[in-house]
């Protein structure tokens, strides 16, 4: 069956692979083989969040945190070490190569999560965390150059499908292995286990990923060039516009992750069930984005985001308003969170691109400092808003509906005041344009 899949894509993939060195081959990998590896790589960030959604409540008990919404910080300090450490990897894997960088990050986020299922106190699981989510960063930065490498046009879109489609897999199963390793052993094991996939990954690259970034076309390590990446974005009103909506809906997600747990345990009594509950709502955010490569080319990314940030907003304000009158039924709940997710997922996708349009020949290191901002500036907001739980869900609606409105005033203050259309449209067609403040 694999060499049956591995034909046809290879077939389809000859007409435009000129250079023999180009694609899978460039880094000495068949494409269905280049595939999963990518997919599982870039899927270890996920799993190292999703999978200990489960265990907050007992690594709480286990150091007896006072607080207990602080046992969500073992999300919330992930998520910044994740965010911050993004800047430096894609200068790193410019100048030295990306193999290198990607070793160095499996090593740092395989060693961090054997030791973290060893830490002593929750302030020393906190500083591993942290040192974790560097080394996922190092790994989602260079596997994501490492397809830029191999593959260009039309032929990265269709490889980036396929890994999309094994990607989506973790988020949906890995809350239901934390729950297995919980019932059967305690918290410490999902690190053991974490690290295990850390090491298979780490000798996989190791003995099976060739350098995919020559030494003649390598670039030299430059503040300069990060300094003034900032500038370009950090002037372009299309740009840091849609990045500040980025950074808000990362917050989104962000609350929403360190808060599931407590919402399903303690206002609905339901924490058994959190797996399946959290796979559907996975599931629903994947349907949401291929429905979006669907659309999209008809109706144009603005029309498409903006849509669904306006319905965002309003269902969010009503998700508020209903608990204020007091606790919705867990059914209405779910449906309202599953719906603004999958709205969530559009967004996230559709303005990551719009941010993009503008930058051209600096989409890489636009890519990083985008990344560095929306991540790290998302999951301080969205980790503020977690501490604020308090046995209802009025702190996840009401965060949500601001959200939601501060993101259409910064989209209106890009678009200078029209939603919908780019005021560039009519002379540039589709949704193009960019523009300087």
């Amino acid at each position: 069956m694999t060499s049956i899949l591995e034909d046809t894509l290879n077939a389809r993939q000859q007409p435009e692979d000129t250079n023999p060195v180009s694609g899978a081959a460039r880094i000495g990998m068949g494409l269905v083989e280049f595939i999963v590896t990518i997919a599982v790589m870039t899927a270890s960030v996920a799993l190292a969040i999703d999978s200990m959604l489960p265990a907050l409540s007992s690594i709480g008990q286990s150091f007896d945190v006072a607080n207990a919404n602080d046992a969500q910080l073992v999300i919330g300090i992930f998520f910044l070490g994740f965010g911050f450490s993004q800047i430096f990897f894609g200068s790193l894997s410019d100048a030295f190569g990306r193999r290198v960088v990607l070793l160095g990050g499996l090593a740092f986020f395989t060693v961090s999560s054997f030791a973290a299922s060893q830490a002593t106190s929750f302030e020393a699981l906190l500083v591993l965390r942290f040192i974790q989510g560097i080394g996922a960063a190092a790994v989602r930065i260079t596997t994501m150059a490492v397809v830029r490498d191999c593959f260009g046009g039309r032929e990265m879109a269709r490889v980036m499908s396929y890994v999309m489609i094994v990607f989506m897999i973790v988020p949906i199963v890995a809350p239901s292995l934390g729950q297995v390793v919980i019932v059967y052993a305690d918290w410490h094991w999902i690190f053991i286990l974490i690290g295990v996939i850390g090491l298979v990954l780490f000798l996989l690259a190791l003995t099976r990923m060739s350098e995919s970034l020559p030494a003649e076309e390598r670039l030299p390590l430059s503040v300069g060039a990060i300094l003034s990446g900032f500038r370009t974005v950090l002037t372009n009103r299309i740009t840091c516009g849609y990045m500040i909506g980025l950074t808000l809906f990362t917050a989104v997600i962000c609350a929403y992750i360190v808060s599931v747990q407590q919402v399903f345990g303690e206002i609905y009594g339901l924490a058994d069930w959190l797996p399946i509950a959290f796979a559907g709502t996975a599931g629903g955010i994947a349907v949401a984005n291929f429905a979006n490569g669907f659309f999209v080319r008809s109706f144009g990314m603005r029309r498409i985001s903006h849509a669904a940030l306006i319905l965002f907003t309003l269902l969010a304000a009503a998700g508020y308003a209903l608990s204020l009158a007091g606790t919705p039924a867990f059914v209405v709940s779910y449906v309202m969170f599953s719906v603004l997710l999958m709205f969530f997922a559009v967004i996230a996708t559709n303005f990551t691109a719009i941010s993009l349009e503008p930058m051209g020949h600096l989409a890489g290191t636009a890519t990083a400092i985008t990344g560095f901002i929306s991540t790290t500036a998302g999951a301080l907001i969205g980790s503020a808003v977690g501490q604020l739980f308090n046995g209802t869900l009025q702190p996840l609606f009401g965060g949500f509906a601001l959200f939601g409105i501060l993101t259409i005033a910064a989209t209106l203050w890009a678009e200078k005041g029209k939603l919908f259309t780019h005021p560039g449209d009519q002379a540039a067609g589709g949704d193009h344009g960019g523009g300087h403040m």
